[in-house]
């Protein structure tokens, strides 16, 4: 004879008593996933799977804060989100939460991940100060300060433009974001540099041993024994500062973050830059193409 177990039936009560009884915890910074349920004037409901429902208030909707009619299109009931919670359950059960933080969160984390790639992204500038420009940095504002411009000259023509920068500094405690476009602009500057490439460039420095030459973003040294076949002893017998000049890249060290330049190369005869340099440059390319051999055999 087989035992007959007595199984009581379990009702829509009983479920709703054992949910009752479940302890649900919500931790301040916690992320936690959640459904829209009604979207009011004040802000929106969620259900997050708590007895009661969240809410994020209308200021903590989005980075900017929105009104009723714009959350009703961003935040669609019935659709699922993540939100971050900003406060523990009050006597009803319900927490806070925002959108808004979490993006902050996941934008500084962004950064972060950016800087440690060296990544090389686009921002728009929306103002100006005495020490350089701020920016839109995905959806933070960031700074970069004038000695990281590469056209520094007028910094209110920059507004509305787009800048490719690097992140130097992104310290979420402190709020401070601070980018640098001359780095960036060197980054995509290198990247397109090859040995044997000639450059045009402008003389912005003169030292005993050679002249630094700025082009495309990035400086490169003329070492005083690149300039001739014939010794030069004077950098400033052939160059002077703001000259601008053909020369050819003879070698890139990244690891060093050096270029190193010739002139010389362009002699078909020894001391021709020191006789005739502007008719070195207007046949550079002809000239380079006789000689382009001796770059690799140095």
């Amino acid at each position: 004879m087989n035992a007959t177990t007595n199984i009581q039936p379990f009702s829509a009560d009983d479920f709703a008593n054992a949910l009752a009884e479940h302890n649900y915890e919500f931790a301040v910074g916690q992320t936690v996933k959640g459904k829209v349920v009604s979207v009011e004037s004040s802000g929106i409901y969620v259900d997050i799977g708590a007895k009661s429902l969240g809410f994020l208030p209308i200021e903590e909707a989005t980075l900017s804060g929105a009104s009723r009619s714009s959350n009703d299109e961003a935040f669609p009931i019935g659709n699922e989100y993540e939100f971050l919670i900003i406060s523990s359950q009050n006597a009803d059960g319900e927490v806070k939460l925002s959108v808004r933080r979490l993006l902050f969160k996941q934008a500084w984390q962004t950064l972060r991940d950016y800087q440690a790639d060296s990544k090389v992204f686009e921002t728009k500038v929306i103002g100006t100060n005495s020490g350089g420009v701020t920016v839109d940095c995905v959806g933070l504002r960031g700074f970069v300060p004038r000695s990281h411009l590469s056209d520094s000259s007028d910094l209110a023509k920059l507004i509305g433009k787009t800048l490719p920068v690097m992140v130097l500094e992104a310290d979420e405690t402190r709020k401070k974001l601070v980018l640098s476009n001359r780095q960036a602009a060197k980054l995509a500057a290198m990247s397109q540099l090859s040995k044997g490439l000639l450059i045009t460039g402008k003389i912005t420095n003169i030292r005993p041993f050679g002249a630094f030459v700025e082009f495309s973003g990035v400086s490169g040294l003329l070492h005083v024994k690149e300039m001739s076949q014939k010794p030069i002893s004077d950098p400033t017998r052939v160059f002077q500062i703001n000259d601008m000049i053909k020369a050819v890249v003879v070698d890139i060290d990244e690891s060093r973050d050096r270029i190193a330049l010739s002139t010389k190369i362009l002699e078909l005869h020894a001391g021709e830059m020191l006789d005739n340099s502007a008719q070195v440059f207007a046949e550079a390319e002809e000239r380079l193409e006789k000689n382009i051999s001796k770059l690799w055999e140095a």
